[in-house]
């Protein structure tokens, strides 16, 4: 896609069309693939399948009614492997998933929460520097406002991230902020996730955790379907309305949508810029289980537990930075995340056990 004075968007900087996308085997990143195939951009994927599955390729294919292009199975972190996939393709931008994201294992295994997040953000950026390639939508979190207190929170509050995994997003920013700073070319468009969820409503892609899912709809889902027989509720003596955690949650079409516009958003000029991502309404754990229990007709029995540790007692998003700069807010509220996923669940008992393999690219 080369500039057009025609076109509004046009100016020194390129509208991004080949976009590499990391992680996109995962549960954002399968989702964000539908949605870039589905505006006609160009892919190259690569995940090393550490919690995602190869087979999800032909589903987003299916939905997509497009290929994904070029996947490749490799982990960030290798800068060699990764070097060569930027010297076999022409990348115009990056869109960053590949992390680890479960606050209660980060606390479990800190040194591979910094290791996987944070050594491959600063891998990925050593190769894009070395081939040019200056554009960047992160994946950040919400997780390092911490223990902010009430909300909802804007971009300004300050980071106090309670758990290895927020710090680690924290950590990322820095350095996206310093090299910024850095290099004057550079564009970074970071946007703080609160809490995504559901499925795509086709029922074909939706979260498929490795093992015990340490999110809350996967198992919840889990449970509804008798998969899982109870679901741990960590604590019910939070400072909330029925003493459950307070999260606010955002249908995965609603963020992938964002990550689709925020592509547009390069054009605007260099530097770093900031974003949350969420709906500004929180939900309780058990607010979550009703809503899913009407949403799958089915009980969802579940059992008080202690409170886990990097925990805290609500985030709540103010998104309206993204709504004034972009023109973006999501559509989809909690029913729709709940009926979403509880249709994956239903096709898909198993997750993606037993679907075609998508076969690599790499050589």
């Amino acid at each position: 896609m080369n500039p057009d004075r025609t076109d509004p968007r046009a100016t020194s900087r390129r509208a991004p069309s080949t976009v590499l996308v990391t992680g996109g085997a995962g549960f954002i990143g399968s989702h964000a693939c539908v949605e870039l195939l589905d505006h006609g951009y160009e892919l190259i994927v690569v995940d090393d399948y550490s919690n995602s599955a190869p087979q999800v390729y032909a589903r987003v294919e299916r939905v997509a009614g497009r290929f994904v292009g070029a996947v490749y199975e490799l982990d960030v972190r290798d800068r060699r492997a990764l070097s060569a996939v930027f010297d076999r393709h022409a990348v115009d931008a990056v869109v960053h998933f590949a992390a680890r994201k479960a606050v209660g294992e980060s606390t479990r295994m800190p040194v591979e929460y910094y290791d996987t997040n944070v050594g491959g953000t600063t891998a990925l950026l050593s190769v894009m520097q070395a081939h040019g390639v200056n554009q960047l939508v992160f994946s950040s979190s919400c997780s390092l406002y911490g223990d902010a207190g009430g909300g909802p929170l804007d971009e300004s509050t300050p980071a106090r991230p309670t758990n290895p995994y927020a710090a680690s997003k924290c950590l990322c920013e820095q350095i996206l902020a310093d090299v910024c700073r850095r290099n004057p070319e550079f564009a970074v468009l970071c946007l703080r996730y609160f809490n995504p969820t559901g499925a795509h409503p086709s029922g074909l892609l939706g979260e498929s955790p490795h093992g015990t899912p340490d999110n809350l709809m996967p198992y919840v889902a889990q449970v509804a379907t008798g998969r899982r027989k109870r679901l741990p509720v960590f604590g019910d003596d939070y400072p909330t309305p029925d003493g459950t955690a307070i999260r606010d949650y955002l249908h995965v079409m609603d963020t992938v949508e964002a990550h689709r516009v925020a592509l547009d958003h390069f054009a605007d000029g260099p530097g770093m810029r900031v974003f949350n991502l969420g709906v500004g309404r929180g939900s309780s754990v058990l607010d979550v289980i009703s809503a899913f229990a009407e949403a799958s007709g089915n009980p969802v029995p579940y059992d008080i537990v202690g409170r886990r540790p990097g925990d805290v007692p609500e985030l709540v998003a103010d998104a309206s930075a993204v709504a004034r700069s972009w023109g973006w807010r999501p559509t989809r509220d909690l029913a729709a995340m709940c009926r979403d996923s509880w249709r994956f669940q239903q096709l898909n008992p198993d997750g993606y056990a037993g679907s075609a393999r998508r076969p690599s690219t790499e050589e």
